[in-house]
């Protein structure tokens, strides 16, 4: 029998050299290919590692285990795919979440083309998650699990793959907790042993997200206004109520005339729900935390303390469009309803919530209120361990 050909994304970091390690173990036809995305250094921190260090260690690693190492170019498709968008979405006033569209748009689209391209069989990444199939009306049927370390799971980042994706894809240290993945590296004499993980965006490294911003979104002065949490507190919606669900799922929407002008910023762009540092106004017995943001007014709206009844919010809406089944065959019939664990930011804790499909698209109901939910960012929804569709967040 024909072995089966696996291309490795060998990123340079030690999760991705330890599954090249057991890829080889396992007897697979192994391959590794590097991905260069990001070139320029406009608003990155300086320490952090650029794509020359990762490409070294990448090729030292690939010469360690005696496989063929190639190197793509897709800053051009990264540029394009990502960072545009990136840029598109924080000029609405929206967050985006770079690392999920990096997996959809690059690494498991033009990345997985490439590699095919070269004769694999299958993707493989360096991802803490699993994958596995099951039989549904006589077909087969991806599953996208959580990875073991519960600190360390990253489905949440692949929660836009689709079925013919996952369907080439391999995860092999999803079975394993990151100590351990360490504790084989230094086993095996990889250099990547003792190296730190990456931080920041996918590819750019850790950024000075305003500086990196002002490449294409301009500096404006704007009005920091300060609402007080009595007048938050008037805001609250009985959630047993169901009759008016774009209420329940959607940000309170703050005016001028709700608060009061503490300061200036420079551009409403620049800043995000839940933001706390940044806003440089002291003078206060708590910390500032923004509540939301005008960028038609160009208004900074800001409450004290991490507990402000604004941070907070009841549900969240999903239009159809952007609502995405990983499990087309576990999608939700409109008129219908259905209880899943959710996660609107990676790390965040699963919480319990009940979705009710409509034509115009998802409205998710939390068992309890969930604090800083963002437009832009992703909402996950799982069933158990399976991530089993996602959506951006309204």
């Amino acid at each position: 029998m024909t072995k089966k050909r696996v291309c490795i994304g060998l990123s340079g970091g030690v999760d991705s050299s330890v599954a090249a390690w057991l890829l080889k173990e396992q007897g697979y036809d192994l391959f590794a290919l590097f991905m260069i995305n990001w070139k320029e250094t406009t608003g990155t921190i300086t320490s952090s590692c650029t794509w020359e260090d990762d490409l070294i260690f990448a090729e030292m690693t690939a010469k360690k285990l005696d496989i063929p190492f190639h190197v793509v170019d897709l800053s051009e498709h990264y540029r394009s795919r990502v960072v545009e968008y990136m840029f598109s979405e924080y000029e609405k006033g929206r967050t985006p979440n770079p690392d999920v569209l990096c997996n959809r748009e690059i690494k498991f689209d033009v990345f997985m083309q490439k590699a095919m391209e070269l004769g694999a069989d299958y993707v493989a990444t360096g991802h803490y998650c699993r994958r596995d199939e099951v039989e549904v009306d006589g077909k087969r049927v991806s599953r996208l699990l959580e990875g073991v370390d519960p600190n360390k799971d990253q489905s949440y980042f692949l929660c836009q793959l689709s079925q013919e994706q996952l369907s080439k894809a391999l995860f092999p240290i999803g079975h394993l907790l990151k100590p351990e993945v360490r504790e084989i590296a230094r086993q095996q004499g990889l250099i990547t042993a003792e190296r730190k993980d990456s931080q920041g965006i996918c590819f750019v490294g850790k950024v000075d997200l305003p500086v990196f911003l002002q490449q294409q979104l301009l500096p404006k002065k704007g009005n920091v206004i300060l609402v007080p949490a009595s007048f938050s507190a008037k805001k609250r919606i009985d959630v047993t109520n169901r009759a008016d669900l774009p209420k329940l799922t959607t940000a309170f929407p703050f005016k001028p005339w709700h608060g009061t002008v503490i300061g200036e910023h420079n551009g409403a762009h620049f800043y995000t729900i839940g933001q706390r540092k940044g806003l440089n106004i002291g003078g206060f017995t708590e910390p500032l935390f923004v509540l939301a943001i005008d960028v038609h007014r160009n208004i900074v709206y800001v409450g004290e303390g991490k507990e402000h009844p604004g941070l907070f919010r009841p549900g969240l809406f999903i239009a159809a469009p952007e609502l995405h089944w990983i499990r087309p065959d576990r999608k939700v019939p409109v008129g219908e309803e259905a209880d899943y664990l959710v996660r609107v930011r990676y790390r965040q804790p699963l919480e319990k919530a009940n979705l009710l499909m409509r034509e115009e698209g998802a409205y998710l109901l939390f068992a309890r209120e969930q604090r800083s939910i963002t437009a832009g960012q992703f909402a996950a929804l799982y069933e158990g361990e399976e991530l089993v569709a996602s959506g951006v967040i309204a």
